[in-house]
């Protein structure tokens, strides 16, 4: 009997003893005795993985060919390649770094030897394996799965344009090949979006969302400072590990050095992370020797640690269901776990700049597609940001989808127009976008209004069975973590922040191409603090806005020289003119020289209008902006390397000696 074998299948897997969950054995038996399409939307934790391991075996005793499952991250694929394992399942993957392993894995596909074959969503991207790997899959394939289909829709929280090209490959799927979607955050709308893409019929297993362990609070504390000191003072009476997240990478390393100079073990992780670090930092979780991990997105979807007590916010994301994927991380196998959301006054302007550039402009991505369409070659991505003022990482966005909408293709890095007729989805942006908003106010009401903070939760994704929680902050009509703040550390976070070296690396190549001679480069320069950030970066902007840098400023930028100490010792101050306030950075300039004992020589002037560095989004546009057109030493905010390179190199060439550039602040998006 079908029942009996797929629970033995479950047994080996998870251990005897082991029952399906609600919901489970429907779903196994839709895919295996029916061949149907499966959208399965449970919690994280639920076993979404046992009905495709368990379904995959007995698919294969059938006589059926090797799952192909497609999910997101590496490390989702490394837990899942381990318990498929433990479980008697033969699984390999095929990702962008594990190239030498790719002949070995296609030969086992040819020898029937593989049942469960992982690859990201970008393979279906890459020739190579459109033509290599592919078709021999797709020819015995006996399930898809796509986990964590929310990514396949573009009003879920977290699309990824390779998603879209799945839905193509279930419409080549040989007849009676069963699908399996699978994911944990998809609202009714997500799943209306699912289903026009993968067809009617989609059978659609919903379980409620609630996890009884779960304890959820809200903290607000407005300024970096007081939520570095609440870190350093509660972190370590939370129980077990968790995790930390932020908004940006920038944001993840400052607060995990903070806590390590407080005493706590704590490690950065981002998507920028080599693969390697990537994989200690997780393994050091998972080993409990950390107390966090301070994290971006990038440690949410599918990592696997079902023992972690406790996720933090030290920024809140635009969206309830983004934040409930992310605290969904804990809890899993716990009596006990906290969600804390501490809410700062950045929030929000970081997440207007996700959903500003969620979409590429409209008139951007027609000026990339016309320009391809006017030429008959194929054009490098150095040749497009040369002639469409877009940076690198927007641009490869942009190409990703258009080459997903069919309007481009591509042959390694360069790109060309396709015969499809294309024009720019105006009314599905304006739409998602307007979605986003909505998103970002319905946030706002959960952070600050009254509703149980999990049923809040449940009720943005849909779930028909939300109801009060009874336990959280708001059920209790008390906090359930402290919310005192030292004083004393909530002022050595303004100390860390204020005093932590924020280095300017030189440019060492044009961005036209070619080496800038050593003789004419800048040394390594420094910056005050990053502009609006809880150190000096408020003071700036709020001085900015007055007009006027006060005396304060001054004597910060003057300790920071002396801290420094740069070799060789500057003999003189210098700085470059502005046609909007004439007067601040001269004043500015003049007033540092002075503390610093330093002659000050208005020695640049400029020689034609620029557009702000701010406007210009790649390097080449940057460069070009600036090129000829004026030198600095000390702007008030730097927007681009390429000002600092450019006047830096014009000092020199005219007799200046050794550059040392100085900046008041950062600009946030450096």
């Amino acid at each position: 009997m079908l029942s009996q074998e797929a629970r033995r299948a479950l047994r080996a897997l998870v251990g005897e003893g082991a029952d399906f969950r609600p919901h489970q054995w429907e779903a196994i038996e839709a895919l295996v005795a029916e061949r149907r399409r499966v959208l399965v939307v449970q919690r994280t934790g639920w076993g979404k993985s046992a009905v495709y391991f368990v379904a995959t075996q007995l698919l294969r005793a059938r006589g059926a060919g090797p799952t192909l499952l497609v999910s997101p991250l590496l490390a989702l694929m490394r837990d899942q390649i381990d318990a498929a394992q433990r479980g008697g399942v033969r699984a390999v993957r095929i990702t962008s770094d594990n190239n030498d392993d790719w002949p070995a894995v296609k030969d086992a596909l040819a020898r029937d030897e593989v049942d469960i074959l992982l690859v990201a969503p970008e393979r279906f991207a890459n020739v190579e394996f459109r033509r290599d790997v592919l078709p021999v899959v797709a020819e015995r394939v006996g399930l898809l799965v796509v986990d964590e289909a929310h990514c396949i829709s573009d009003w879920g929280h977290e699309f990824r344009p390779d998603y879209r090209r799945i839905a193509r490959t279930v419409d080549l799927l040989p007849t009676g090949v069963p699908v399996l979607c699978t994911t944990a955050t998809a609202s009714d709308r997500v799943v209306e979006d699912i289903v026009e893409q993968l067809g009617d019929g989609l059978l659609v297993l919903r379980g409620p969302l609630d996890r009884a362990s779960l304890v959820l609070d809200v903290l607000h504390l407005p300024t970096q400072p007081q939520r570095l000191a609440w870190l350093a003072q509660h972190l370590e009476n939370l129980p077990g590990t968790g995790i930390v997240y932020t908004l940006t990478v920038r944001d993840a390393g400052l607060v995990a050095q903070w806590l390590v100079n407080k005493g706590i073990a704590a490690r950065a992780y981002s998507g920028d992370l080599p693969t390697e670090e990537r994989l200690e930092v997780e393994q050091l979780l998972k080993d409990n020797t950390l107390k966090c991990v301070v994290a971006t997105s990038a440690l949410g979807m599918g990592y696997d640690k079902p023992d972690l007590g406790f996720v933090v916010h030290f920024q809140v994301p635009g969206s309830a269901v983004a934040y409930y994927q992310q605290v969904g991380r804990a809890g899993r196998a716990l009596d006990l776990a906290y969600g804390i959301a501490l809410v700062g006054t950045e929030d929000r302007q970081i997440q207007d700049w996700f959903i500003k550039t969620a979409f590429p402009p409209r008139d951007t991505a027609e000026d990339v597609v016309q320009l391809l369409a006017e030429r008959a070659d194929w054009v490098t991505l150095r040749e497009l940001e040369a002639a469409v003022n877009v940076r690198r990482s927007r641009l490869d966005a942009m190409l990703k989808i258009l080459e997903v909408e069919g309007a481009v293709e591509r042959d390694g890095t360069s790109w060309r127009r396709t015969l499809a007729p294309w024009e720019y989805p105006q009314a599905r942006v304006d739409a998602v976008t307007q979605r986003r908003r909505a998103e970002q106010e319905r946030m706002h009401e959960f952070l600050h209004g009254t509703t149980c903070l999990m049923e809040f939760l449940r009720r943005e994704l849909d779930d028909p069975a939300a109801e009060r929680c009874g336990r959280c902050a708001r059920c209790l009509g008390r906090p359930v973590v402290a919310r005192d703040i030292d004083a004393d550390l909530a002022r050595e976070a303004v100390r860390f922040l204020r005093d932590r070296p924020i280095v300017i690396e030189p440019r060492k190549m044009w961005a036209t191409g070619g080496r800038i001679p050593p003789e004419q480069q800048c040394l390594p320069g420094r910056a005050l603090c990053v502009y609006g950030d809880g150190g000096w970066g408020t003071n700036v902007r709020d001085h900015k806005i007055d007009g006027s840098f006060g005396d304060e400023l001054v004597d910060a930028l003057a300790d920071l020289v002396r801290q420094w100490s740069p070799e060789p010792a500057p003999v003189w101050v210098t700085y470059v003119p502005s046609l909007r306030d004439p007067g601040l950075v001269a004043s500015l300039a003049g007033r540092l020289a002075g503390r610093l004992g330093l002659p000050f020589h208005a020695v640049v002037r400029k020689v034609r209008a620029t557009r702000p560095q701010k406007e210009m989004e790649n390097s080449i546009q940057q460069y070009r902006n600036v090129a000829d057109a004026f030198a600095v030493d000390l702007p008030d905010i730097y927007d681009s390397r390429w000002t600092l390179t450019v006047v830096g190199a014009a000092l020199r060439q005219t007799g200046s000696g050794p550059v040392h550039p100085l900046v008041l602040a950062q600009a946030q998006s450096d």
